[in-house]
């Protein structure tokens, strides 16, 4: 059976080209306010007073000066403290860390999710189709001669269809969705920073317990000879038995000291080692002493308005402070007309042979307009659109808050502890000299051994101090580091795809 199809003439017209110029020039423009960055925090200092120029000073690798000055965050900031050991396993840290792992899938999925919304949203979509069919026909029933006619039919068609976005929903939504990849960006770097500042506090905490161990270990010493002295001295009748229980009770209370700084220092190697990808068991870890480190002397201090651009948490903030406003655009354009245009392309006929032929063409346009008349729900979307952006809004201005908080107290940290480590230092060396006084006077036999071991317990003591203030200091460095938001990575520009950069229209 052959079928003739009609084919009218082809009329052109300038008002269908009149109206896509129009409703390509609608389609620029989005709905909803335009993203802006906030300002960034209009103060000088992060104290209500103004730092010293430097730290104070103190005897010793670890007690020397540091001084504020205006600048950048190395990339490798771990490695101003002067540990290899460090830099290697924060380095091992960096390349099999499951958490980073994790930040980082998470980062391609909010990038591939944008593709995917990309390629629905900004370009046509385009199907073919191919399709075979028999279809029974009774001409006698519709009142036509010829009786009972079976026959195939077969077609071939190409669909194109478009949404104009003559609103700009869609255009919003991928602005969303790019501020979200960008949030999960600065989680990555965030994660990162606090991985590497971890590690670092870490070994730290090692060095101070494995110090303070060694300390503890010789007071205890001391006390056990002074206990055995205070014994030898009941038995000559120089002492009674209240000395020798009080003196049992020091040797036993410094003993229970002990174990739990041996507790820490194990479950410091655990942490470590988790912190490097590690099982807690792994045994190629280093172990750090405080004679590994080296205090920075020059450390980076960025002004307010600087660190509201570098630090991952605000800048994290701000990303999805960026995607509530796209989201508000979103919701408001669902109050506007939607438009989709539609053609296709096709053949269809009744063998194989004739099916690309002229005279099988078909095709077809068409357009929809949804235009919402009354929908409640679509404004009280829009609304709590809105209060989501407001929301947004003040968690940026509390992480910018807390951010500035962070710095003051790192600050003051650092300049109260380098004073307490200095009147410690001088402690510890006061401590040293009567040691050394009473040690001569015990040579010329104007001073009991007994005093020599008070004098050496005490200089022990004052010792386990000085310890936990240099230790102090170095994690207060550390904290500053992290405080300003640490330094561009190698790779990050690795991370700036820029299909993730979509500005707002």
């Amino acid at each position: 059976m052959k079928v003739d199809h009609f084919m009218p003439p082809v009329r052109l017209s300038l008002r269908p080209i009149w109206w896509s110029l129009c409703a390509a020039a609608l389609a620029g423009c989005a709905v909803g306010p335009d993203f802006n960055r906030p300002e960034p925090p209009q103060v000088s200092r992060y104290t209500a007073t103004a730092l010293p120029a430097q730290t104070a000073a103190s005897p010793g690798k670890l007690g020397n000066t540091q001084r504020f000055i205006a600048g950048e965050v190395t990339a490798s900031w771990w490695q101003e403290l002067g540990s290899a050991k460090l830099n290697m396993l924060i380095e091992r840290a960096l390349q099999a860390s499951p958490t980073l792992e994790a930040a980082q899938a998470t980062l391609r999925q909010a990038s591939l999710n944008y593709e995917a919304r990309a390629g629905s949203t900004l370009y046509p979509q385009v199907s073919v189709g191919l399709g075979a069919q028999r279809q029974h026909v009774n001409n006698a029933a519709a009142g036509q001669p010829g009786g009972e006619r079976v026959f195939d039919l077969y077609n071939a068609s190409v669909g194109v269809s478009y949404n104009l976005d003559l609103s700009g929903g869609n255009r919003r939504a991928l602005e969303a969705l790019a501020a979200q990849a960008d949030y999960q960006r600065f989680q990555l770097e965030g994660a990162r920073l606090t991985l590497a500042g971890n590690v670092a506090t870490t070994a730290i905490t090692q060095a101070q317990l494995a110090a303070q161990i060694q300390a503890s270990e010789a007071v205890l010493k001391f006390q056990v000879e002074q206990l055995d002295l205070t014994r030898q001295r009941l038995a000559l009748g120089a002492a009674s038995d209240s000395d020798v229980l009080a003196q049992q009770t020091r040797v036993e209370q410094t003993r229970a000291t002990i174990p739990p700084l041996c507790n820490r220092l194990e479950q410091t190697g655990h942490l470590l080692a988790t912190l490097a990808g590690e099982p807690p068991g792994a045994s190629d870890l280093p172990q750090f002493k405080l004679d590994d480190f080296t205090l920075p002397p020059k450390l980076p201090l960025r002004v307010p308005s600087e660190l509201a651009r570098q630090r991952p948490d605000i800048q994290a903030a701000e990303a999805l402070l960026h995607a509530a406003s796209a989201q508000h655009g979103v919701a408001v354009s669902k109050l506007y007309p939607q438009i989709t245009l539609s053609a296709a392309l096709g053949s269809q006929a009744l063998t194989t042979a004739s099916l690309f032929g002229s005279g099988s063409l078909v095709w077809g346009l068409a357009g929809q307009l949804a235009q919402p008349l009354f929908n409640g729900g679509l404004r009280a979307e829009a609304r709590a659109a809105e209060a989501g952006f407001d929301a947004a809004a003040a968690n940026y201005r509390q992480t910018v808050l807390q951010a500035l908080r962070n710095v003051a107290d790192v600050l003051r940290a650092l300049d109260n502890g380098a004073q307490t480590l200095a009147a410690q230092t001088a402690a510890d060396t006061a401590a040293q000299a009567s040691l050394q006084l009473v040690r001569q006077q015990y040579a010329l036999g104007a001073a009991s051994y007994l005093q020599v071991l008070v004098a050496q317990q005490q200089a022990q003591q004052i010792r386990i101090d000085v310890i936990a203030d240099q230790a102090r200091r170095l994690a207060d460095t550390v904290a500053l580091y992290q405080a300003m938001g640490g330094g561009r990575l190698d790779d990050q520009a690795a991370l700036d795809a820029p299909h993730l950069k979509v500005a707002s229209d």
